[in-house]
């Protein structure tokens, strides 16, 4: 993605977007744009690449043995907002040499001054970085296992605060009160704008936009000075993140959890009596139940669909359910390019173990060892988790339906079984779920924001909808296809 931050003049999209302007290729707005685009990225996602630190030790049961040492509270939660830190600074590392690779790769004439990339790097996504990192430590200390929840919460708090910074005139408390340090830059641009071509604009928008070709005139960005009420609010941020960290760690349950212990039923010996035989008879074959054989695989679909339907908490179901009735009654271009997606994501911790849940559970050794896993289990699962978000989607499907609209019927079909298929790839492939989540989670902030060509739902209007369909169903075919293959050499090689 940090090649795609800076793009040039002649791309399809921008990445910081000023009608009618664009900025010139030189190091500053190199630098400061692939900065702006890292921090946003990397604190849009970068939440669910690092909220399962405290997660890690409670699985493992490494928690039990750090609750037997001296390690504080705070400390120990210290070290995890470190480690997450230290995740997040490191995909900020990687894209910053990518930008300065791509500023020579492309060569605008301009002439390279380091600076122009570090002061950037330096300024805006560490401040960011730490209070992402803060913010999932927060997040497993009161919400524990609640992920989606986790993710509902922290979705809402990064929208709240993009839009106050839009909404906020450029003023020190504004500076203070935004933690990407965006307000500042993009009155920066403004102002540039204003000086070279004494027109007012409007504060320039950030992330991935699609808008076509359009006229438009190049300014030269030299960058910002750098004012102490801005260095100050970059400081302030890093210092409530760890004030966050110290806060939770009064709340932190250090592995202790009370579980009402089940009374167990104490069965009676029985007592000897002389001259009794007492010799155990062993087991007798008449006595067992018949064998009865069965390779089908619908009973596998029953019981992954009964695994689907009972996972987390009953009473989510009620959002479920209420999000459910809603397409039911909401204008049909809403609930298909809204509540749909929306609905859909909320199943994501659901979907994500779809095919890892055996490894973690290392159930692997039996299920490989199994008769014909690769077509009795595998599918079973990939199937049961596309009828689920086939029941989810009915109320859009059947209203489609009934309007005899079979395009935008397969559209929805085609969606569901991608990212099925996508759950049961990239678990089969990385053994974990992250890279799903992370993957979901773009492709529902693409489908919400209307950006045309990650439109796996098919919401949106296309020039061709028997192409688009066409197209969608080969890329199902072919993540099916790499899931098998996969799954295949990992059975043969355990």
């Amino acid at each position: 993605m940090a090649y795609l931050f800076v793009p040039l003049h002649t791309a399809s999209y921008t990445t910081l977007n000023v009608p009618g302007f664009k900025g010139a290729y030189n190091s500053a707005w190199a630098g400061y744009v692939s900065a702006i685009m890292a921090t946003v990225m990397l604190s849009m996602y970068g939440f669910l690449l690092v909220n399962s630190a405290i997660k890690k030790d409670i699985e493992t049961e490494v928690g039990l043995i750090i609750a037997c040492t001296s390690i504080t509270n705070f400390n120990y939660l210290l070290s995890k907002m470190l480690s997450n830190l230290m995740v997040l600074l490191t995909i900020v590392c990687c894209t910053f040499i990518v930008s300065i690779i791509m500023f020579f790769i492309r060569d605008s004439g301009y002439p390279f001054i380091l600076a122009n990339f570090v002061l950037p790097y330096l300024i805006l996504p560490i401040p960011a970085m730490f209070l992402v990192s803060a913010l999932a430590i927060l997040a497993e200390v009161f919400l524990g296992k609640r992920t989606v929840l986790q993710f509902l919460l922290y979705f809402m708090l990064f929208g709240m605060t993009m839009a106050s910074i839009k909404l906020q005139q450029a003023n020190n408390l504004a500076t203070l009160l935004d933690p990407f340090g965006l307000k500042t830059i993009t009155s920066s641009i403004a102002q540039e704008i204003s000086s070279q071509f004494h027109t007012g604009v409007q504060d320039p928008s950030f992330g991935f936009i699609f808008s076509g070709k359009k006229p438009f005139k190049i300014f030269v960005y030299e960058g910002i000075h750098w004012q102490v009420p801005f260095l100050v609010s970059r400081l302030l941020w890093i210092a409530i993140s760890v004030l966050l960290v110290y806060i939770s760690s009064f709340f932190f349950h250090r592995f202790d959890f009370k579980q009402s212990a089940t009374k167990k039923k104490v069965v009676a010996e029985p007592k000897q009596t002389d001259g009794l035989n007492l010799t155990p008879q062993g087991i007798s074959r008449s006595l067992m139940p018949p064998l009865v054989t069965d390779y089908s695989i619908l009973p596998f679909i029953k019981t992954e669909l009964l695994l689907l339907v009972r996972k987390g908490n009953k009473w989510f179901w009620l959002v479920n359910m209420g999000l459910w009735l809603s397409m039911c009654f909401a204008p049909l271009t809403i609930a298909h390019a809204y509540l749909l997606p929306i609905l859909w994501f909320l199943q994501v911790t659901r979907w994500s173990d779809l095919t890892t849940k055996e490894k973690t559970n290392r159930l692997h050794y039996f299920t490989f060892a199994s008769y014909r896993p690769l077509f009795r289990i595998l599918p079973a699962q990939i199937l049961s988790g596309i009828l689920l978000a086939v029941v989810l989607a009915l109320p859009v499907i059947l209203r489609y339906a009934v309007l005899a609209d079979i395009y935008a019927v397969i559209n929805i079909i085609n969606g569901a079984v991608l990212i099925i298929s996508l759950a049961a790839g990239t678990g089969i492939i990385t053994g974990g779920k992250k890279l799903y989540e992370i993957i979901f989670f773009m492709l529902t902030y693409a489908v919400i924001n209307k950006l045309t060509f990650i439109d796996y739902l098919g919401s949106m209007l296309h020039a061709n909808s028997l192409d688009y369909a066409v197209i969608l169903t080969g890329l199902n075919v072919s993540v099916l296809l790499i899931s098998f293959i996969v799954r295949n050499y990992q059975s043969r090689h355990l």
